[in-house]
C-alpha cells in the first residue's frame, strides 16, 4: 500500500493523469489474463508472473506494477488493462 500523501504526488508518466491504487477486481482480472498467457506490457514483453499491486491512471487504461513496495512508473512497463481496438 502506498502512503496517501506520496500517492498524491505521483502522476502517470505518459498522460500526467493522477494515479490510484488498483482495485482487487482489476488485479484479479489482470492476473487471470496473465495466467492464460495473454498479457504483454507496453514494451511488448510478456508478463510472466502475477501482479500483487499496481497504480492505475484515472482513465483506467494501464496498470503500473508495484514491486517490493516501489511503483515502476516507466511507460514501457505499463500493462494495458483494456484490449487494443
Amino acid at each position: 500500500m502506498i502512503e496517501p500523501g506520496f500517492l498524491r504526488l505521483l502522476v502517470c508518466p505518459a498522460s500526467r493523469e493522477s494515479l490510484r491504487e488498483a482495485t482487487a477486481a482489476e488485479l484479479a482480472a489482470l492476473n487471470a489474463a496473465i495466467a492464460r498467457g495473454a498479457v504483454q506490457n507496453r514494451s511488448g514483453t510478456k508478463v510472466a508472473g502475477p501482479v500483487d499491486a499496481g497504480l492505475v491512471p484515472s482513465s483506467g487504461s494501464v496498470l503500473y506494477p508495484i514491486q517490493d513496495g516501489i511503483p515502476i512508473l516507466l511507460t514501457g512497463e505499463a500493462i494495458p488493462l483494456r484490449p487494443a481496438s
